[in-house]
């Protein structure tokens, strides 16, 4: 276990020895973390000062991904839940609150299907709801290369960067980056807030990617998934910005067949809302906590 200024950071161990990469803030009630993807890291360190006056804040590195152990999978969301399952188990919490962003969304919502009894509340933030791809996937093609559009060199340098066949870590960074300024309402900080995204860099894991997002396009959108929804006896707050590039009536299928959902979208924020509107992010969460 390694002290630090904001907590504590340990290594979990899952169920098949892999090693997890997770750590420990603020106090109140317990809620654990999902960051996105798939095949990133924990971002979610202004997260955790943000709420570390409301809540015990556990955030972690999924598997293969970022501060966690280099692993070959498996890549699945049954493996990833089950690794959500032992960083709960191993920091003695009965039941929690769960926040996912994005495809960590995806992640904390599964987990609670599966495992109803050991949830409190779910936050659900910027998802793409339980239907299929096509609900939101071209619109969010469309969407990104309007807003990269919007910069010409830089755009033409993620283009360059995108049609390499091969990438130095460097350049993957940088693509990253470039990219990563589309998820801002705010043109103008943009490149500082997707800089900060990735700082420090620890680089995408390609593989889990491909087979989350297979895995997502086989599986999501089906009527067994709605009814499970349904069967949810949760609170469960939906968080959006209103301006995040995927469209965000993708997400009225969640809501509608939530029982106990209730939902906040900031006028003002994109796909990361917490960046650019705070407190109206944090007033929200403070509502299940």
């Amino acid at each position: 276990m390694t002290w630090t200024e904001s907590g504590t950071t340990r290594t979990v161990t899952a169920d098949d020895g892999v090693r997890l990469w997770a750590s420990r803030s603020g106090r109140g009630t317990p809620l654990v973390l999902c960051h996105g993807g798939p095949g990133l890291w924990d971002m979610f360190e202004d997260v955790a000062g943000l709420l570390g006056g409301l809540a015990t804040v556990v955030r972690w590195d999924q598997r293969g991904c970022g501060r966690s152990e280099r692993c070959a999978g498996p890549w699945t969301s049954e493996r990833f839940v089950a690794d959500l399952d032992a960083v709960r188990a191993h920091f003695g919490l009965e039941r929690t609150a769960l926040l996912g962003h994005s495809w960590g969304a995806q992640l904390a919502l599964s987990y609670a299907l599966a495992h109803p009894e050991r949830v409190s509340a779910l936050v659900y933030v910027a998802g793409t709801g339980i239907g299929p791809d096509a609900d939101w996937h071209g619109a969010y093609e469309e969407n990104l290369l309007a807003r990269l559009g919007e910069q010409p060199e830089r755009f033409a340098r993620w283009l360059e960067l995108t049609d390499r066949p091969q990438r130095t870590a460097e350049e993957e960074r940088q693509r990253a980056v470039l990219q990563w300024t589309a998820e801002f309402e705010d043109r103008e900080r943009a490149p500082e807030l997707a800089e900060r995204m990735a700082d420090p860099w620890f680089g995408v894991n390609a593989e889990c990617n491909k087979a989350l997002n297979a895995e997502r396009k086989r599986t999501w959108g089906t009527p067994e998934l709605y009814t499970a929804c349904q069967a949810l006896d949760l609170p469960v707050l939906i968080v959006d910005g209103e301006r995040d590039i995927r469209p965000r009536s993708a997400v009225d299928s969640l809501e509608r067949a939530l029982p106990r959902a209730r939902r906040v979208i900031l006028p003002d924020a994109g796909h990361l809302p917490w960046a650019e509107d705070p407190q109206g992010f944090r007033e929200a969460v403070a509502t299940v906590l």
